[in-house]
């Protein structure tokens, strides 16, 4: 006899029994494995958000450029609020990016001024053709913004650094602003109304990743020379630095920032920052981090899910034994080996559970194109595997103490059981 066809054959066998089982009990199968279902689910939907937007993140972060530094009064890529000390520490200025721009590390320096409105702040609305909206994200640059990249050009041209110096009503427009302003045309050539001033559109930027609906909408933004965003709000200061090292030179570019500032700032010796660099690395760094946290959290809800899946299995299959103890003694009776009753209820029970795991799947994949509506998500190829391989194993480890209880009956006693 050939062991391999043999063994081939016995599982076959086992596997045919084990699906006979579940057919002849839907219902009460289906409530068995019913939490493994909800944890292979909570496996597919936060390993898939969490992906998406460690994805879209990174992306975005690292569109700025390797080499790239952000310089602001707040620790960047910290992904948490400002401190009462953070918020109140003077602001960034534009004489601190030509100083940092004037650092031989540094490739180039470009202060960007934020004049959006604020929950305390004047309302600044942006105006055309009837409709208005103030949620429109507003910054005053200098030409060198287009070097960082992190905005593309697609359609006219960024403002030049004489329309900077003079101050003139020009802007660039996010692909949303085309939408909601300008939708059966260009925007390009034509004029909009930003704080009660006519300003000419010369530049379409190409769309970018949203990080979570349209509240956080990446595109809905117009660039403005930073003279010109002066006479919008006279008094704004939310300052920020993007600075760009030279090649093979970002961590001295950063410490040079780092001792520039402090100078500046007149930060004592022992005293902390009172304001943040961080790099594009550091930054998505700190974001994974967080990241590693929620996975962690991932792990511990679908194990309870798992847990409980895995309760229900033992329950029913120690049920099953006691049901079917005439069948084992029979079995057992024509020839049946202890290991061929223990092979049969364990596969049984990681047939259950992995059909569990399949629906859990099936689901938890319909629901993550539901999740793409809100946050930027796609399922890792690990998220599927894994969940099943766990919810395989949930019927290997909890079917165990069943199995090897029926492997254990004596044949003569279960030949009488009624």
């Amino acid at each position: 006899m050939n062991p391999i066809g043999f063994f081939r054959n016995n599982v076959y066998e086992n596997l045919k029994m084990a699906m006979d089982t579940i057919r002849d009990n839907k219902l009460r199968s289906f409530l068995t494995v019913i939490g493994v279902v909800i944890g292979v689910i909570t496996v597919m939907l936060i390993s898939s958000i969490i992906s998406g937007i460690d994805t879209a993140v990174t992306k975005q972060i690292e569109s700025f450029g390797t080499r790239t530094m952000f310089v602001y009064k707040f620790n960047v890529g910290t992904f948490s609020p400002p401190t009462r000390e953070e918020r109140r520490r003077k602001p960034l200025t534009i004489d601190d990016s030509e100083a940092i721009r004037n650092l031989p590390s540094i490739e180039y320096s470009v202060p960007i001024l934020n004049v959006t409105s604020n929950f305390f702040g004047q309302q600044t609305y942006v105006t055309k053709n009837g409709k208005s909206s103030a949620s429109v994200a507003l910054s005053g640059t200098f030409p060198d913004y287009e070097r960082a990249g992190t905005d593309i050009l697609i359609e006219g041209r960024w403002f030049t650094a004489s329309e900077n110096d003079a101050g003139d009503n020009v802007c660039l427009v996010g692909s949303s602003v085309q939408d909601n302003f300008f939708p059966f045309a260009s925007a390009v050539g034509q004029t909009i109304d930003i704080g009660g001033r006519e300003f000419r559109i010369i530049g379409l930027l190409q769309k970018r990743e949203q990080f979570g609906g349209g509240g956080n909408d990446q595109s809905n933004v117009i660039y403005m020379p930073l003279k010109t965003a002066r006479k919008i709000k006279p008094q704004a200061d939310d300052l920020f630095i993007l600075a760009v090292a030279r090649p093979n030179q970002t961590d001295e570019g950063k410490d040079a920032v780092t001792d520039l500032l402090r100078f500046r700032r007149k930060v004592e010796r022992d005293a902390p920052n009172n304001f943040g660099v961080q790099t594009s690395e550091g930054i998505i760094s700190n974001f994974r981090s967080i990241t590693a946290g929620v996975a962690l959290a991932m792990i511990v809800i679908s194990s309870i899910g798992l847990m409980i899946g895995g309760i229900g299995v033992m329950n029913i299959m120690l049920v099953s034994v006691t049901e079917r103890t005439r069948e084992i003694g029979i079995r057992k009776a024509i020839g049946a080996k202890q290991s061929d009753i223990l092979t049969q209820f364990l596969i049984e029970a990681m047939t259950l559970t992995g059909f569990g795991g399949l629906i859990g799947l099936l689901i938890g994949w319909a629901l993550t194109f539901l999740v793409k509506l809100i946050f930027p998500s796609y399922v890792p190829l690990w998220a599927p595997i894994v969940g099943f391989v766990a919810s395989v194993g949930i019927g290997l480890i909890f079917g165990l103490f069943p199995a090897w209880k029926a492997a254990r009956l004596d044949p003569i006693e279960s030949l009488r059981y009624e």
